[in-house]
């Protein structure tokens, strides 16, 4: 037992030296290692999108890193034609649709890391396959296309447009025996190419006639035939075979509408496009009762088609109605965009359609009307013609008025919660018309949609300024019919003030804008002045640290509603210290601003002339106003002139201001009181007291006379 335990003490006091580390793999031996994984296959849907993820983010560093260091060595040297083929392979529709999504990201990250080299390799896995033309290699190469459309429109475009690729398509749609699923990806392949107008030309011109046979397939016809043809009667064959599937159907229904709702120009003399267009039996009215009845059966399969083909034929007056006047199908189209996933076709089609349904027609200048009459009268070969009747504003607002009745406001603050910013201008713009109906502002503060607007144009980023306008417009719209107290009051995670911004967004002009659009700037001083009449000066505080610059310059605009609009505003806005500081400065600014408000309450428009008394009737409570309005050439003429305004109203602003005026103390009182007698002042107030009724305008009347006849 000694003996053997000697060695068994060495070997515990040994010293085992620590393992070499093994070195971090290249990034080269990173791709290599993702590239192998991926080419061996097999493996499960989650592990498949997890290397897909790895190889995006190693082509997105890889770019990046060159992009700093031009001189750097891409990896992209190291990925052939297999390895472009195994990524693209995974873009086929029989895979998962989950496994489709990261590799369209990873062929994203490819072709922008690759350059031309990546473009070259695209073309060439393309035309290799369907120059094969096995089935297996039409659907891979269409759903490739596919999925490259939206990535690289004009690489893809010019593979799609390659001389003889559209004419085989007819012969291929055509054949006697179905392959459904190439079917479906050449017509997936052949909607993604609608958004380039070369394609839906070069598609309306060699695909519409079979795309039309696919829409107007008769079962009963099929089946007749095929119990004529001999061969076909014993072997036990199915029908079905022969049909295009009912997918296939509504997805070429769904190309068909495009081409419809965006039609193209015919090339002059081009008579066998033209006698093509003719021999087109399928209008789209008809389309859309096709889409409208599948979206009406409780299946979700063809579902998403239809709704995409919905929305395109939604963009025609004739459709709008149609859809409009179907309350069961609108209220159907507000489960399915409630039941919906955020940022899902389904969810951007069913806006999609809301949208078209509830848009008024744009504002435009005399102008822009003689210019939009002659390209139409152009168009129309010398037929003169106008906006369709049925997109008048009355129309529209009755339509606005449907949509709001099926429920639509709530599911839209639900989806614009989790909503993309494309998603949430559609969204924006629901709420912007349904906010044009001033009955229904009430309703829509109460259902969320204020909520929804300050959230969205806070989410949006600057670059979607656009739809921030039209969120701050809508926002504008709201509060102006409704009490701000009841919007916010219950409401603490909102406050007041976080509307002010948004107004204040819209006060001047749109830069990105050909001409002047006033109404943005009406709305949002309308608004303001709506807030501002609240019995809270932090309010106001924050309306004059944000808006007064701009609101200057509206006092001064030759609108007459917008200035009006801005001296309200001010007019409630004097109620504030800070406000009131502006104006009784010892500076030349002051002294200017009570200049314009003068002149304003000088102004033709009654209100106006309202609106400037009030906020003079607020201000001359102040000595350094009142010495402003005394050294001011014909101050005290634009006050007497208000105290015999035909508006009784008026009246009684200017008496207002002519008490303040004679009670002042000291030197400024007397001052005033000379330059009122001077200007027949006492004539004036009794002038006042005949032209009155109202008591109250007629004791401050009586309260100035006394106080100007007295000697102090």
């Amino acid at each position: 037992m000694a003996a053997n335990a000697e060695p068994d003490k060495a070997l515990a006091t040994a010293v085992v030296p620590a393992p070499t580390p093994t070195p971090a793999p290249s990034i080269e031996d990173q791709t290599l290692i993702v590239f192998a994984r991926l080419m061996e296959g097999g493996q499960e849907d989650n592990e498949t999108c997890r290397d897909l993820d790895e190889l995006t983010k190693l082509l997105n560093d890889d770019f990046e890193a060159r992009q700093k260091d031009t001189a750097r060595e891409s990896i992209c040297k190291l990925i052939d034609g297999d390895c472009v083929d195994t990524v693209l392979c995974y873009l086929d529709m029989r895979q998962p649709e989950i496994v489709r999504g990261h590799a369209t990201l990873s062929t994203s990250a490819y072709l922008k890391a690759a350059g031309d080299e990546g473009s070259t390799m695209l073309s060439t896995f393309f035309f290799d396959r369907v120059r094969r033309g096995t089935y297996d290699d039409y659907i891979v190469a269409f759903c490739v296309a596919a999925s490259t459309f939206p990535i690289v429109p004009d690489l893809t475009a010019g593979m799609f447009l390659n001389e003889g690729f559209l004419s085989t398509l007819g012969p291929l749609m055509r054949r006697k025996w179905k392959s459904r699923k190439v079917e479906t990806a050449c017509l997936e392949m052949l909607n993604a190419a609608c958004m380039n107008s070369q394609c839906r030309e070069a598609i309306n011109k060699y695909c519409i006639e079979w795309l039309e046979e696919v829409v107007d397939q008769d079962l009963n016809e099929i089946v007749r035939s095929t119990n004529a043809d001999p061969n076909l009667q014993n072997d036990g064959g199915s029908v079905t075979m022969r049909r295009h599937s009912e997918q296939v159907q509504y997805l070429a229904a769904v190309i068909l509408a495009k081409l419809r709702a965006v039609p193209t120009k015919t090339p002059p003399g081009d008579a066998s496009q033209s006698s093509r267009i003719e021999a087109a039996v399928t209008t789209i009215e008809e389309l859309s009762d096709m889409f409208t009845k599948m979206i009406m059966r409780d299946e979700d399969h063809g579902r998403q088609h239809s709704i995409e083909g919905l929305a395109y034929a939604s963009l025609q007056p004739k459709v709008k109605e149609s859809v409009a006047n179907n309350s069961e199908l609108l209220l159907k189209l507000v489960k399915t965009l409630g039941d919906a996933q955020p940022r899902s076709p389904t969810t951007y089609g069913a806006l999609s359609i809301f949208v078209n349904l509830t848009r008024y027609l744009p504002n435009l200048t005399d102008e822009e009307k003689k210019m939009s009459q002659l390209k139409a009268y152009a168009n129309a070969a010398g037929k003169l013609s106008g906006p369709d009747p049925l997109d008048s504003d009355e129309i529209v607002a009755k339509r606005c008025q449907m949509v709001f009745d099926a429920g639509i406001t709530p599911i839209l603050v639900t989806h614009s919660k989790n909503g993309s910013p494309a998603s949430l201008a559609l969204t924006i713009s629901i709420i912007f018309a349904l906010s044009v109906t001033k009955t229904l502002r009430g309703q829509l503060a109460q259902q969320g949609a204020v909520r929804l607007l300050l959230a969205s144009w806070m989410t949006l980023p600057q670059t979607e300024a656009p739809a921030r306008r039209l969120a701050a417009q809508a926002l504008a719209r709201i509060l102006i019919s409704t009490n701000p107290t009841l919007v916010f009051g219950g409401n603490r995670n909102t406050p007041v003030s976080a509307a002010v911004r948004p107004l204040v967004s819209i006060i001047p002009p749109d830069p990105a804008a050909e001409t002047r659009d006033l109404l943005p700037s009406f709305e949002a001083l309308m608004a303001l002045t709506n807030l501002a009449s609240m019995e809270d000066d932090d309010m106001r505080r924050t309306i004059i640290t944000t808006a007064w610059s701009h609101l200057e310059e509206q006092l001064l605009s030759s609108n007459a509603l917008v200035s009006k609009a801005a001296v309200e505003l001010v007019c409630n806005l004097v109620q504030a210290p800070e406000a009131i500081a502006l104006y009784a400065e010892e500076t030349a600014k002051a002294r200017n601003r009570l200049h314009i408000l003068l002149a304003l309450a000088d102004a033709e428009d009654a209100g106006t002339r309202s609106a400037a008394g009030g906020a003079l009737a607020s201000l001359t409570t102040f000595e350094p106003v009142v010495r402003g309005v005394l050294h001011r050439d014909r101050g005290i003429k634009v006050v007497l002139g208000m105290c015999v305004d035909s508006d009784e109203n008026i009246r009684h602003r200017g008496v207002f201001v002519v008490l303040n005026l004679v009670s002042a103390e000291g030197d400024t009182g007397k001052l005033a009181r000379e330059k009122i007698k001077d200007e027949d002042g006492v004539d004036v107030l009794k002038e006042c007291l005949k032209k009155s009724r109202r008591p109250e305008v007629l004791e401050v009347t009586v309260q100035a006379l006394k106080a100007l006849l007295e000697q102090k």
